[in-house]
């Protein structure tokens, strides 16, 4: 079969015009990008704001795996099945870093054929936004440290500064570094670092602002550090707001593309799921609810992370109610959570399989016993699973309840989602659900913690870290602490230990530290080691990527 670039050089696009003329949307609307993809102006839900919302399905996953589950696929796909029955559909995707893009993961729009397109230009520069996000957060970063230089009347302790510099790229020699130094005119020498783009919480307040006041409101909320007597500096008391919500004018305009088979999709937004909500932007969101039908919307990583984030912390910002939930899992990642090696997984074996099925059940109670959701499981199918292994999952799935739908819209587009499809719209139509939140905000926030961990994750207890106490009272004095909490943790088990696959028992989560991103509006519960700053791979995928002398890039996946 074709490589996924060669698919979607091989499509094509209609016109982004021509797209738009399918929704809602006025031409005056419309800021054109090239042929191909456009910003829709946010006054478009300003006019639309009396018409009725449309159904949001929300796409989640097992714990992830080496061997791939697809739900970005799985997304795109079940969008573009949903309009392949009659369903007038969107599609609302977190935009890809060029961290992972030239690391390890590789380009974050769908594969096969389901995928968004123009998928280079996606995976690429796109429209500019996380670069305008890094410039934003870089000239707050400027002018923390040039208020130090020029005299520091808020008197900022160097030492307390939190707001780091970022740059779009996996780069661990920038993960701590020293700066300000040869001498007094060159600046105040301190400790800094860089995270990468989509870690920046000005990505996080860009995807969770309604319109640009909002936008500015948040900016002058983000703490910066602390000042000499311990007194939260604000960005509002540098006079910040205005500059950087100039540079984000334009990025806060969702990007309107196509999939192959031409379904509309808003490509918006993407904070890092493991220490923010890991969502597209709640405006790309909104405007979709309000152009379709239906509109299909992922979180990052499994169920217990993206989807909680989405559910705890953008549902509740954004007051939204997802209709219905798709749990996305491969027999081949369920056998590795079951014991499997990875060079064994296309090999049948009802014994793993049965062993990491756990992993599945649990993040299906998560959604529908935890938040009270509709859910299917979408079986991403390889040619190497048995029926024999198809039938279990099945058979354990409707034990609590949920129906199974196998998925093949890699290899057969909308045509190989339509079981999947037909299932969401049934329980879109019939199944309201009763939509609740896993925790109050009023709680405290060693109460809130505590919650997530033994509800989502299934955990005993919760171990906080002396400094982390002291900093949960210093945050609850200083009125953050009836604020969501935002956990980091690893992505590939529901505990916080990397090793602990399938579904583990009878552990204990650590939070070592605990942080405020006042903009954003949640708090930072920080467990295990989470890299805000990622690094390279020994081997990374940036020496398979090239260009021709045409312009037609290679090697992009």
């Amino acid at each position: 079969m074709k490589s996924d670039i060669d698919i979607a050089q091989a499509n094509t696009m209609n016109p982004i015009l021509d797209i738009a003329g399918t929704l809602d949307i006025d031409k005056s609307e419309i800021e054109l990008y090239g042929n191909y993809k456009a910003k829709i102006d946010y006054r478009l839900l300003k006019r639309l704001s009396e018409k009725p919302d449309g159904k949001l399905i929300l796409v989640t996953a097992i714990s992830p795996t080496p061997a791939g589950e697809g739900k970005t696929t799985t997304s795109v796909g079940l969008g573009d099945s949903l309009r392949r029955i009659g369903k007038k559909t969107m599609i609302a995707l977190r935009e890809p870093s060029l961290g992972p893009v030239f690391g390890v993961k590789g380009g974050a729009a769908g594969g096969g054929y389901a995928q968004v397109v123009p998928m280079e230009d996606i995976n690429l520069h796109f429209t500019g936004d996380i670069h305008a996000i890094g410039a934003a957060n870089n000239l707050l970063a400027a002018m923390i440290d040039n208020h130090i230089q020029q005299g520091n009347s808020l008197e900022i302790d160097p030492r307390r500064i939190t707001w780091r510099r970022c740059i779009d790229m996996n780069d661990r020699q920038l993960r701590f570094i020293v700066d300000g130094l040869n001498g007094k005119s060159n600046g105040t020498p301190r400790e800094d670092g860089f995270d990468i783009t989509v870690a920046s919480e000005i990505m996080a307040i860009l995807c969770l602002s309604n319109d640009l006041q909002d936008l500015k409101d948040r900016i002058k909320r983000i703490v910066i550090g602390y000042s000499y007597s311990g007194k939260p500096v604000l960005a509002g008391e540098l006079n910040a707001a205005g500059a950087l919500a100039a540079l984000l004018k334009d990025a806060l305009k969702p990007n309107l593309v196509q999939t192959l088979e031409h379904t509309p999709a808003f490509i918006h937004g993407g904070p890092f799921a493991n220490i923010a909500h890991g969502c597209n932007s709640a405006m790309a969101t909104k405007m979709a609810l309000k152009l379709a039908d239906y509109v299909v919307t992922e979180a990052g990583f499994g169920a217990d992370l993206g989807a909680e984030k989405f559910l705890d912390i953008k549902c509740r910002v954004a007051n939204l109610r997802p209709s219905a939930v798709v749990i996305v899992a491969t027999v081949r990642a369920l056998k590795h959570h079951g014991g499997a090696k990875k060079e064994d997984l296309g090999n049948e074996d009802l014994t793993a399989l049965e062993n990491g099925i756990p992993n599945l059940l649990k993040h299906i109670e998560n959604i529908t016993i935890n938040f009270g959701l509709p859910a299917v499981v979408a079986i991403n199918r390889f040619p190497t699973d048995t029926e024999n292994e198809l039938k279990l999952v099945e058979d354990k799935c409707k034990e609590l309840g949920v129906n199974v739908a196998l998925s093949e819209v890699w290899a057969k587009g909308s045509e190989g989602g339509e079981a999947l499809a037909k299932e969401v719209a049934r329980l879109v139509d019939e199944d309201g659900g009763n939509f609740r939140f896993a925790y109050d905000t009023e709680l405290g926030i060693k109460e809130k913690i505590k919650q997530i961990v033994q509800k989502i994750y299934g955990g005993d207890d919760v171990d906080f870290t002396p400094d982390t106490l002291k900093s949960i009272k210093s945050l609850e004095k200083l009125g953050f602490g009836n604020l969501p909490v935002c956990m980091a943790k690893t992505q590939y088990s529901l505990s916080d230990d990397p090793l602990k696959k399938c579904r583990p028992t009878g552990f204990t989560v650590t939070v070592r530290g605990i942080k405020v991103s006042a903009g954003a509006g949640f708090l930072v519960a920080l467990t295990g080691e989470i890299m805000t700053m990622p690094g390279l791979p020994k081997v990374p995928s940036a020496e398979f990527i090239d260009v021709d002398n045409d312009g037609k890039i290679t090697g992009l996946f």
